[in-house]
């Protein structure tokens, strides 16, 4: 699926980037002049028109019990993805809480329903294959704004391709995980409804998601413990959360 996303990239990258203003330039973001319209497209047309819509509609007749059990199994079903990945990364004491979450949740949270296992002290290691890359020394590579699908990078969007497309297919049909990213994105856009005003007053949105994003994987990628210091900013961690 990602092709057709990939054949407009290289004709970007062919026809270069140099349209981008200099004092716009980011040496992480050489593909402004085509993320940027992405970006636009993403806002102004699919989450103003489809996403978002969706989302409030979603919230306003699904019950929070509800909700939570649809998290909560969703986030089940990835567990063992969360785990290979901790293992890869050399962290097998996180290996082993994802390993022992997902049974737990899997029998006594009936299939995942009931999140039991953090009520043990098992709680959520969130690792997943850009992560893994990332610890094996692999650079974030460009910034990428992807349709439908947001701020990525390439070694991230290489992660996810695994992620969210091989290793579930290993256990879940093509539908099947249709229907899980489906309802991730829904869960995840209802969390950010209430720092939509934080964007919406941003100077310029598109640097204000790009460097949320960027920190948010600096976090992840060293396990909430950044070696650099980072500026002090005024979103709420939910939206760094959820990007």
């Amino acid at each position: 699926m990602f092709k057709p996303f990939l054949a407009v990239l290289a004709a970007v990258v062919i026809s270069g980037c140099s349209t981008v203003p200099e004092e716009k330039q980011d040496e992480r973001d050489p593909l402004q002049s085509f993320n940027r319209p992405v970006y636009d497209f993403n806002m102004d047309v699919l989450d103003k028109y489809i996403l978002r819509p969706v989302t409030v509609s979603y919230v306003a007749v699904t019950p929070q019990p509800v909700r939570n059990s649809i998290v909560n199994f969703t986030t089940n079903l990835l567990t063992p993805t969360d785990a290979i990945n901790a293992g890869l990364q050399g962290k097998p004491s996180s290996m082993g809480v994802n390993a022992a979450r997902f049974l737990v949740n899997s029998t006594v949270g009936i299939f995942g329903l009931f999140d039991v296992a953090s009520s043990l002290g098992l709680k959520h290691q969130d690792e997943d294959f850009g992560q893994t890359l990332g610890v094996w020394g692999l650079g974030d590579g460009a910034y990428i704004m992807l349709p439908a699908m947001g701020p990525s990078t390439v070694r991230n969007l290489t992660g996810d391709v695994i992620d969210n497309y091989v290793m579930p297919e290993i256990a879940l049909s093509t539908p099947q995980t249709i229907a899980v990213f489906a309802l991730k994105a829904i869960e995840a856009r209802a969390s950010l409804m209430a720092q939509e005003k934080l964007l919406e007053e941003s100077l310029d949105p598109y640097i204000f998601v790009k460097d949320i994003y960027f920190q948010r994987q600096l976090y992840e990628l060293h396990d909430g413990n950044p070696p650099l210091k980072e500026e002090p900013t005024d979103f709420d961690e939910d939206f760094l959360e959820n990007l």
